[in-house]
């Protein structure tokens, strides 16, 4: 649709044409309409869009100093107390979603403000090329490594440069103190990890950071106590039919829920799968993104394969993607987040009056690692299942069953008369 076309019903498009957004408007315009937006959606963001640039203009702000800063200054001093002329629109979501679009036309806009010195981002990088590409860790594991890494670097050296050979053992018990108020043990063990990681490659570069690793506590992080909440049969059976399956969303949330709760898959691993990863003729589904970095190959279900034929017969949008689970809404073609699928899934949850005990999908892999002890599997067959490669990890579903214990034990003898 052409801009002026887009423009005509717009009663404030004089705040855009006459306003510092005068430039970027075709270019609104036209990324919106190849993320297949509706056109009511289309007109309200760019009405969001022309109140905002009113109130640049009135501040005497340019389209160049558009930063997440800025937004955020608007949506929540400017919003609150407008006065502009009306008709304008002043919903603060709905002005958050149409800004959001609007930074992705300014590269570098979204960034946020750096918190580190340039000193400490250039030891970083290093480090998290390091672990990318020499220890191969995760993308996601390397992210949180680094912003720990980039806290303790911060609050040891601030904006000076950095002197490896200065740091000491009361430094990093300093930086300890200070999380143990706002951090529970087992973030705290994450952090001594990322920290530890570090130090191994500080010392790689020739650094004696012997003394330093020593320093690291072992985190206090008792194993739990009792068996890890999960769905009973029951419940399981009321979940799965809490779905819409004459609806595509309905139907993309089942199959979502079938993988969860049939294979294992954590949430990122679901939200990774490619049409490509199904080999239908085989029964095999393939990870290639998995918390291990290593390829898995695990068996189709009957009742997942269903799952699956179902929503890619009738549900799924036509796209050149070849992601497996899409947005059903524009932008379509864009895969699902762990956000959303958590979303779908405690949806599901409050429909089947399960929303007070369980709020997650890791509820549905534990649900299926707990079915396959009761039935009798080894802990190292539930092991490989899930993909962990400490047999350890899969202890916890070895706990007491008292049904099962209950079948085996001797009945209470009582008074022998």
């Amino acid at each position: 649709m052409p801009t002026d076309l887009c423009l005509a019903h717009l009663v404030r498009r004089d705040w855009l044409t006459d306003g510092p957004l005068n430039k970027l408007i075709d270019l609104y315009i036209e990324a919106l309409q190849n993320r297949r937006y509706a056109r009511n959606t289309l007109s309200a963001y760019l009405r969001c869009l022309a109140h905002f640039s009113y109130w640049m203009r009135g501040e005497g702000l340019s389209a160049a100093g558009i930063d997440r800063a800025l937004i955020e200054r608007f949506l929540q001093h400017h919003l609150p107390t407008c006065a502009c002329p009306a008709p304008c629109r002043s919903d603060v979501k709905e002005m958050r979603a149409a800004l959001h679009h609007l930074l992705d036309l300014l590269p570098g806009a979204d960034q946020e403000e750096a918190t580190t010195s340039a000193c400490i981002a250039a030891e970083l990088g290093r480090f998290d090329d390091h672990l990318r590409h020499t220890c191969g860790v995760a993308p996601l594991t390397c992210t949180y490594r680094c912003r720990h890494v980039a806290a303790f670097l911060a609050s040891c050296f601030g904006t000076a440069p950095l002197e490896i050979g200065r740091l000491t053992a009361g430094d990093i018990d300093a930086f300890l103190k200070g999380l143990a108020a706002r951090w529970k043990p087992a973030s705290r063990k994450v952090i001594c990890t990322s920290l530890r990681s570090y130090f191994r490659f500080r010392a790689l570069l020739g650094d004696d950071t012997r003394l330093l690793s020593a320093s690291l506590p072992a985190i206090a992080n008792w194993p739990r106590r009792h068996p890890p909440k999960v769905l009973t049969d029951s419940q399981i059976e009321h979940f799965l039919h809490a779905f819409d399956l004459t609806d595509p969303v309905g139907l993309r949330d089942h199959a979502i829920a079938r993988c969860l709760l049939d294979l294992g898959l954590r949430g990122d691993e679901a939200t990774h799968l490619t049409l490509d990863a199904v080999d239908w003729r085989n029964g095999i589904v393939t990870l290639h993104r998995t918390k291990s970095q290593r390829a898995q190959h695990l068996p189709l279900p009957v009742q997942t394969g269903e799952a699956l034929a179902h929503y890619l017969r009738e549900g799924r949008p036509q796209t050149d993607s070849r992601v497996l689970f899409i947005r059903h809404r524009a932008p379509f073609g864009v895969p699902l987040g762990v956000a959303a699928i958590r979303n779908a899934m405690n949806r599901a949850f409050a429909r089947c009056a399960l929303a007070d005990r369980f709020c997650n999908t890791h509820v549905l892999r534990r649900s299926m690692a707990t079915r396959l002890q009761k039935t009798g599997v080894s802990i190292k067959e539930i092991a490989d299942l899930l993909r962990h490669r400490d047999v350890n990890t899969a202890r916890v579903y070895a706990r007491v069953d008292l049904e099962r214990l209950r079948t085996v034990a001797l009945p209470w003898p009582g008074n022998a008369s």
